[in-house]
């Protein structure tokens, strides 16, 4: 199994450089001192302060200018641009991309879970990631056969009790840095395409409809940010390796037991 340890995730370079056979992986915290958050939201557009200002509790505020910093920051530095200069455009459903010409070949995708931010970057390639604290659910047996496809049924009916939340959630972060990827979030239908179940399976993936050759131009991949956590990366196109960087703003959340 492909799996990114959590003691792989150094500080950066000063001068960053994206070849097109890599694929970053940033990780972040989102839990940041009111210093630091102040900022960060210095760099937010007007857009963005408004959707920040318009959440109604205090630490979703927090996480989303903390998210939209980072994700400007990490942004810029790639295109030797300041970070409040990065303008972004959002597909029908909501997927962000970066709306400006020169940075055309650079595809990101960021997800958050519990004060813990990814952020995949690559080039000239559909991409999409997803992490989800692993915590428990009230009927899981209940929400797979409800919504998962019907090989990852079979498989999932395997699982022992000691492993089904991690098994879960390592099927669930693989099925949605897919939709991710493809731009199409949960509004398309999970039923539709499979994705391995076990924790300590490579990340495989088939879909109904698409060719052979589509298929196999995709490439799931299981990240481990941190103890607690599941995450999966998707990726389309010819092979490519992974590198893991650590955002120097802050350390990484812990998680509480």
């Amino acid at each position: 199994m492909q799996i990114a340890p959590d003691s792989v995730w150094p500080s950066p370079p000063k001068l960053l450089c994206l070849a097109g056979d890599e694929v970053h992986v940033w990780r972040a915290a989102l839990d940041l001192p009111q210093d630091r958050l102040r900022e960060l939201r210095a760099l937010l557009s007007g857009d963005e302060l408004n959707r920040a200002d318009r959440l109604i509790r205090v630490q979703d505020r927090s996480a989303f200018v903390a998210g939209r910093g980072i994700l400007r920051d990490i942004m810029g530095r790639y295109l030797r641009i300041a970070p409040e200069e990065v303008s972004f455009s959002y597909g029908k459903h909501g997927k962000p991309s970066l709306d400006r010409g020169e940075a055309g070949v650079l595809r990101f995708n960021a997800s958050h879970s519990s004060g813990l931010l990814l952020i995949a970057v690559t080039l000239d390639r559909e991409i999409g990631i997803d992490v989800e604290r692993v915590r428990p659910l009230g009927d899981v047996d209940a929400i797979v056969e409800r919504f998962f496809s019907e090989r990852e049924k079979m498989e999932f009916r395997l699982v022992s009790p000691d492993v089904k939340h991690e098994a879960f959630y390592a099927c669930w972060t693989r099925k949605e840095a897919y939709l991710k990827a493809i731009g199409e979030g949960l509004g398309h239908p999970l039923r539709i395409f499979s994705v391995s179940v076990l924790p300590t399976e490579a990340a495989g993936f088939s879909a109904q409809g698409l060719s052979s050759e589509e298929t196999s131009s995709w490439a799931l991949r299981d990240l481990r940010p941190q103890g607690g956590y599941a995450a999966a990366v998707a990726v389309r196109g010819p092979p490519w390796s992974l590198r893991c960087w650590q955002w120097s703003g802050s350390a990484v959340p812990p998680v509480s037991r």
